[in-house]
């Protein structure tokens, strides 16, 4: 054989040992895994049907990783809620009875994992370290948290007519007699001697040819909360004359919360060279309802001459310190009594509103708008006297209380 038919030769052999050795592991893995494919049987009957494999379509591990280091492994590829067996991984499989503690769950990426098919209610996760967990891709929306039991303190419904778990004691007679004690006498009202006494109203307007007007009304009292001695007076000027004052000196008894009854006399001066007149008085004053303050009194005179006098204050608070003051007054009598210009029925009627400025609590200066109407026999009188029937003044002047 010459030198080029041999040298052929070696190469030919050369690449047939090549193309051996590149098919023999295929064919070496088809023949290992055509005993993974075992021809095919008859059909099982449906009493015993055949177990799936847990494990079925995972791909197989090298002997070196076939410890339970689930942090290799990669979670988010694994469909761990699909509804079809034959296209999960893990299907079959209970995680509820695997101890996840000693797990390394930092390099799982859990982000595609679908967890709402999962039932973590048995899984104990106080082992669990979730510092290196990364939620901020997980999607919680499809999972049920009722079921799983992480509602703080719900363990169980009770049903509409269940009793409390902590049931409020009944109130008992002993429980009612220990909280409202009988209170003594001094116990509910002070024995102390108190006083106040105020000068309401002490203002001046102009009253064109008569000059200046002015007028005033004062109260006070002194006493116990039970027991007081009532004090008031009022009266005006003008042209430098006085018209009209009177004083009442009156003996209050509490009657109810914030009510007063009052029993004494009243006493008009005589000016301008009419009589004086002396009255026995009876009456109430208080705090009414919506914190009006009342007073009504009545009056027996002489010869059965019986008179009523009312009056109204309302306090109405633009800041702590500027209040106005709503007043209506009025007086009626039984019978004309010329000599004092009061005539029979309703007498006169008189509104007015002042608004004050408290620098200090006990002195305020005022300024306001009155009307004053005369009524029946009295007008009759004040326009035989050329006297005013109809005025509105504008007042300024000063309230002081110690």
């Amino acid at each position: 054989m010459s030198r080029s038919n041999r040298h052929s030769l070696a190469i030919g052999l050369t690449s047939v040992l090549v193309l051996a050795t590149g098919c023999a592991p295929a064919w070496a893995q088809e023949t290992d895994h055509a005993a993974h494919h075992p021809a095919a049987k008859p059909a099982a009957s449906p009493s015993s049907p055949r177990p799936a494999d847990p494990h079925a379509g995972h791909l197989p591990t090298s002997p070196d990783k076939s410890s339970d280091d689930h942090g290799t492994m990669n979670h988010g590829n694994m469909r761990h809620g699909a509804a079809n067996p034959a296209d999960s991984e893990h299907t079959g499989m209970d995680h509820s009875t695997m101890d996840h503690s000693t797990m390394d769950h930092s390099g799982m990426d859990h982000s595609t994992m679908d967890h709402s098919g999962m039932d973590h209610s048995g899984m104990d996760h106080s082992g669990m370290d979730h510092s290196g967990m990364d939620h901020s891709g997980m999607d919680h929306s499809g999972m049920d948290h009722a079921s799983m039991g992480h509602q703080p303190g719900v363990s169980e419904d009770l049903p509409p007519t269940a009793e409390p778990r902590e049931p409020i004691p009944v109130v008992t007679p002993t429980d009612r007699a220990a909280a409202f004690p009988d209170l003594d006498e001094h116990l509910m009202h002070g024995e102390s001697i108190n006083s106040y006494w105020a000068l309401d109203r002490l203002e001046a307007w102009d009253a064109d040819e008569d000059g200046t007007g002015m007028a005033w009304e004062a109260q006070g009292w002194v006493g116990t909360d039970l027991n007081r001695l009532w004090l008031r007076s009022e009266g005006e000027r003008a042209g430098g004359s006085t018209e009209s004052a009177d004083v009442e000196v009156l003996y209050g008894r509490a009657i109810a919360r914030w009510w007063d009854a009052v029993a004494g006399v009243r006493h008009d001066f005589a000016f301008g060279g009419g009589p004086s007149r002396t009255y026995a008085a009876l009456g109430v004053i208080g705090l009414a309802p919506y914190k009006f303050e009342v007073s009504a009194t009545a009056y027996l005179g002489e010869s059965g001459q019986l008179g009523v006098g009312a009056e109204a204050e309302y306090e109405m608070l633009f800041t702590n310190r500027l209040i106005g003051q709503w007043l209506v007054e009025g007086e009626a009598w039984s019978k004309d009594d010329p000599a004092v210009g009061i005539g029979s029925g309703l007498s006169k009627v008189e509104a007015g509103f002042r608004l004050r400025y408290e620098f200090h609590r006990q002195f305020a200066p005022y300024v306001g708008v009155v009307w004053e109407r005369a009524y029946g026999g009295t007008a009759d009188l004040r326009r035989a006297a050329s006297g005013d029937v109809d005025d509105t003044r504008i007042v300024a002047g000063v309230r002081i209380w110690f």
